[in-house]
């Protein structure tokens, strides 16, 4: 499998779980979050801002996916991860599960950045075209 194939498959699977995460939310999917003791109710609007967050942040990843903006989306990817590496420090200042805090939550901040890096690396390859350099080939 080529790197570009698997960076597709893992930036895939990181847009759909972001939007199906985000999704949980608003419909009635029980949602959770891992780790923190005490889960605000639903009147809160904690609910329907992490909803939010996690749609946004699905979709603006899911355009760069499927318009091939491959450089761009590495360094959203990059942005992405500060997300669950919050949602981690939420937890853990919240006196929440610290398996939860660095397994659920820190863990998906690593493979999210890790998949940014290699699309980065990836897209770094191939020298993007500007339009200086297209004016000089003309």
């Amino acid at each position: 499998m080529s790197l570009k194939k698997l960076n597709t498959v893992l930036a895939t699977a990181v847009v759909l779980f972001t939007l199906y995460l985000g999704l949980s939310f608003v419909l009635p999917l029980e949602p959770s979050f891992p780790g923190l003791p005490n889960w605000p109710s639903g009147d809160s609007g904690f609910p329907i801002v992490k909803s939010s967050r996690e749609i946004a942040m699905g979709l603006a990843m899911g355009v760069l996916l499927v318009t091939g903006h491959r450089r761009p989306l590495g360094w959203v990817l990059l942005m992405v991860a500060i997300a669950p590496f919050g949602d981690m420090v939420n937890v853990l200042a919240h006196h929440g599960s610290t398996a939860a805090a660095l397994g659920v939550h820190g863990l998906t901040a690593a493979l999210i950045a890790i998949t940014g890096l290699l699309i980065l690396r990836e897209a770094g390859a191939t020298p993007a075209t500007t339009p200086a350099t297209a004016a000089q080939s003309a």
